[in-house]
């Protein structure tokens, strides 16, 4: 009975934890979390981002690269092995908090592999176990896979409570997709609520309906025919991009510099040469802006429909929030 209470503690602890992964690199994973997470926060939201790279990507989006409190990932790594608490950079970004992460990692996937061996699949369950105590403190928590460690990727299916899945309409990307569309089968064997949040197009141009579509019935079938996918879509523009790890700021960041900044003919006669912001940065931000309502009108939807179920488990009628 103490188990099972304490099992369902921990379900609801990671009730909005959404890993955001894709085997293949340069799909957008690290770009939609950040973005997505500044989101959230810029809105209110309390919100975790957890870096599972080794490459630490996150830290040049957020601008926080070699900071005092960049440590490349070794609280993640001290926390999995003795089973303590996430201990998270607090206020990168106000409402906004990070578990860092960097080369440290690359000791993570030999104690997995030798964990996994003692006590089989469930090993993976390690990262929901260190994140379970602190998870409540957030209305909902990212985690950045990276593409080259399926065993990180799987510890962070094993925690999540939903996947959030970035793809390019090229064959790279859907084929990435598809690879964890087979693990994300094999995951729900230790963490059956583990549910497909949605797809999203990312680095795609705004008229290829075609593309689009074709796209499309790929994460169909990928995923058993009736997949979620999320209406908006990430638009290219690689300018932008490069302003945003060159800055360390996210996309609606970039939107309130590219208002600030002097027309080019005033800069000209002024003889400003710093560079300047790519005034797309103002479209890339409303595209997540739009992908942020997207998630959270899925996650509420799915919330209350689990909330219907489980009252109509127990014979009640459930309450209105």
């Amino acid at each position: 009975m103490a188990k099972r209470k304490k099992d369902r503690e921990r379900d609801y602890a990671l009730g909005r934890v959404i890993a955001i992964v894709n085997d293949k690199g340069g799909v957008g994973k690290t770009s939609l979390a950040a973005n997505l997470a500044g989101q959230f926060a810029g809105a209110d939201y309390r919100s975790l981002l957890i870096d599972l790279n080794r490459q630490a990507n996150l830290a040049d989006d957020l601008g926080y690269r070699n900071a005092t409190f960049d440590d490349q990932g070794a609280g993640l790594l001290n926390s999995f092995l003795a089973g303590t608490p996430l201990t998270p950079a607090l206020d990168v970004r106000p409402q906004l908090d990070v578990v860092c992460g960097g080369g440290r990692l690359e000791d993570l996937t030999p104690i997995m592999i030798s964990r996994v061996q003692h006590h089989g699949r469930t090993a993976f369950r390690a990262l929901g176990d260190v994140l379970a105590p602190i998870a409540s403190d957030y209305e909902v928590v990212f985690i950045d896979c990276p593409p080259e460690s399926t065993i990180l990727s799987d510890l962070a299916l094993a925690a999540a409570r939903w996947v959030l899945m970035p793809t390019k309409s090229d064959v790279g990307g859907l084929v990435g997709m598809a690879l964890v569309a087979e693990r994300f089968s094999l995951a729900r064997e230790i963490n059956p609520r583990l549910g497909l949040l949605g797809v999203v197009l990312f680095a795609t141009g705004t008229r290829s309906r075609a593309i689009h579509g074709e796209a499309r019935t790929a994460i169909d079938e990928a995923f058993g025919g009736n997949s979620p996918r999320f209406q908006t879509t990430i638009r290219h523009a690689e300018r932008t991009a490069q302003d945003a790890r060159r800055l360390g700021k996210l996309a609606h960041e970039l939107e309130i510099e590219v208002a600030a900044q002097p027309a080019w003919w005033e800069a000209l006669r002024s003889d400003i040469r710093a560079p300047r912001v790519s005034p797309t940065a103002a479209s890339v931000a409303g595209d997540y802006r739009d992908l942020g309502v997207e998630v959270l009108a899925a996650l509420q939807s799915a919330e209350e429909t689990e909330r219907l179920e489980t009252a109509g488990r127990a014979g009640r009628r459930p309450r209105s929030r």
